[in-house]
């Protein structure tokens, strides 16, 4: 979750850290440090808070030096603090180190080596690795840093300085991703791509297990074990532009204006020219192999499990395949019964380095079943790992909260959908073509749905004073209504429910009262008399309804039951999910806005959650 950040090189290393950090940020984080080796002396500043806290703190006592490691924090062990934050150096000082992940085994290790007198100044886990290091030091940062890792348990990124080699990093990968950027007579080590753009496009991703010596000049990738490891540079396409606002008051309202573009970039040549099929050439299972499929189950956390859930809508009704969507962390501790001849398992996650979805996935791989990925980020560990990987073309996602991630996860379950509906025999022609029809009209309705921004903005303005909301919808609406309340908590930290509307009887309507906000989505028109029914009972308890439809009779239908509608363009309804959440993300966007909350870096959340 947290962003680590190191350099080596001519150049002064306090902006090189500083910098890469704030391309972080978006990662989440409530504290930063560094620590910049000057004169064969480990400097370290540090502090709760924003990174402008920090450079506050740097102003007129800047260290000076060539070589650095940074870091944000985001709390797991020990409260955000000062000396909570990292880097994080042993008792003689000699030795620094940031670390992302849970040394899952710290309680045993540090009353060990208290016991062997080395002295404890944080509550944190990651303090052990710097004494670890201490200990096993005899003249080579290499080795003990290899020492000390053979010794942990858990999952852990690693960056090591030490004033005993100032011309040297080390940095070590189990489980949390790390890379190294590789520059001309200089190295970068970053936990995230963005951290190096501006520097470099050339990359080394380690695998777990990987060590990387890292001077000024060379970079070696070595096992734990010392085995050198040949590896090929991965050379990203990203232009640093796009991870910059781009003139956007927040990252997230930028991200939710690209949703065009990213439609348009996931969708070019998956659509046959004719409209009448999907190709997938990444996608490496057989006609054989989809036919005989009797069972799918996506996995997926957070906004990736929402998407999930329009899948299996989707997966049932056109290549009639049953569906079982399951939040990974539940996943991977349930036992799920899995037949390795016609099971497939999906994992869903935009970076591509979420922990209980990485590990659902294994757990899945290794009881012989295929699992095939959708991630947005190319090289990432479930991209690699997995047996299939679609990738969805959205670019960099900087804001904490999901949008075109999210979006172009649905644009690709559809397509899936459509693939195995056809390959199965259980989608006609027709059916197929007028889905992919409406799928590449998308990117212009979408726009279209944009141009109605301020609309929707003046209505969050006016509802940002609201202590409580609902969201009702049925099938493929009641998946989406459970995005569009976790988007509006998340980031005005307005209290939002999702309910399907059916259910209201049965419980949800004993807390419907007067003034009490109901956002209704009705999309799908064979559902739309019983979503009317909803509507009625819910305004029976004077409740103010803001229903979302499509433009033309549906709209028209709903405007007579709601108090206000926002009219999304007429689609198929099977498409309506990545229109329908539009206005949903604006309206939380603009909620979050006007009630002075931090959009991109919403309180207590990160981008990546790559621990348990």
């Amino acid at each position: 979750m947290c962003g680590i950040v190191g350099y080596v090189g001519p150049k002064q290393a306090l902006p090189v850290l500083i910098n890469g950090l704030k391309r972080l940020e978006y990662r989440g984080y409530d504290s930063a440090g560094v620590a910049v080796l000057t004169d064969h002396h480990v400097e370290v500043r540090k502090s709760v808070g924003r990174l402008s806290v920090l450079e506050g703190r740097l102003e007129g006592d800047a260290p000076k030096g060539h070589t650095g490691i940074g870091h944000t924090r985001w709390a797991t062990h020990g409260r955000p603090s000062d000396v909570n934050a990292h880097p994080h150096g042993d008792c003689s000082g000699r030795f620094v180190v940031v670390h992302n992940g849970i040394i899952e085994n710290f309680r045993g290790l540090k009353e060990w080596l208290v016991s062997e007198g080395h002295i404890f100044k944080s509550e944190t886990d990651t303090e052990v690795v710097p004494h670890l290091i201490e200990h096993y030091y005899s003249g080579d940062l290499a080795d003990a840093v290899r020492e000390a890792a053979s010794r942990l348990r858990g999952s852990f990124a690693l960056a090591v300085a030490s004033s005993e080699e100032p011309d040297r990093l080390i940095a070590v990968r189990r489980d949390s991703p790390l890379i190294v950027g590789l520059g001309e007579g200089e190295q970068f080590i970053a936990s995230d791509v963005p951290a190096i753009l501006e520097h470099t496009r050339r990359a080394y991703i380690l695998e777990d297990g990987e060590m990387a010596d890292v001077t000024a000049e060379s970079v070696e990738v070595t096992d734990l074990k010392g085995e050198a490891k040949k590896k090929k540079p991965f050379i990203v396409k990203w232009d640093p532009v796009q991870a910059e606002r781009g003139g956007y008051p927040h990252f997230m309202l930028k991200e939710i204006h690209e949703q065009p573009k990213a439609f348009r970039d996931t969708l070019t040549g998956r659509v046959a020219t004719n409209r009448k099929s999907v190709k997938l050439d990444e996608l490496t299972l057989t006609p054989e192999k989809i036919k005989g499929l009797r069972k799918v189950f996506i996995t997926a956390a957070g906004t990736a499990y929402h998407a999930g859930l329009v899948g299996k809508y989707l997966f049932e009704r056109l290549a009639r395949l049953p569906v079982e969507v399951d939040l990974a962390s539940e996943y991977r501790y349930r036992d799920p019964i899995l037949n390795p001849d016609d099971t497939l398992v999906i994992v869903v996650s935009q970076s591509g380095e979420t922990a209980d979805t990485l590990a659902a996935m294994r757990e899945s791989q290794a009881r012989g079943v295929h699992a095939l990925a959708i991630t947005n980020v190319v090289g990432s560990s479930v991209a690699r790992e997995a047996d299939d990987v679609i990738h969805t073309w959205a670019g960099p996602e900087i804001a904490v909260a999901s949008t075109k991630a999210y979006t172009t996860q649905i644009l690709l379950l559809t397509l899936l959908a459509v693939h195995f509906g056809q390959v199965r025999g259980t989608l006609d022609e027709a059916r197929a073509e007028k889905v992919l029809k409406e799928l590449v009209e998308l990117p212009q309705k979408a726009r279209d749905l944009l141009s109605k921004e301020e609309a929707i903005a003046d209505f969050a303005r006016r509802c940002a004073a609201w202590k409580d909301v609902f969201f009702i919808g049925r099938g493929l609406d009641y998946a989406v209504s459970l995005e569009g309340q976790l988007k509006l908590k998340e980031i005005s930290y307005i209290h939002a429910e999702a309910y399907a509307a059916g259910e209201l009887k049965h419980g949800t309507l004993a807390l419907v009262v007067e003034g009490v906000p109901v956002i209704a989505l009705s999309t799908q028109n064979d559902l739309r008399e019983k979503m009317i029914s909803n509507i009625r009972e819910v305004k029976a308890r004077d409740a103010f309804v803001l229903g979302i439809a499509p433009e033309g009779s549906g709209a028209e239908e709903m405007r007579h039951h709601c108090d206000q509608l926002i009219a999304i363009p007429e689609t198929d309804g099977l498409v309506a999910p990545a229109l329908a959440v539009i206005p949903l993300q604006l309206l939380a966007y603009h909620a979050a806005v006007a009630r002075g909350c931090d959009v991109d870096k919403p309180r207590n959340l990160a981008k990546s959650v790559t621990v348990e």
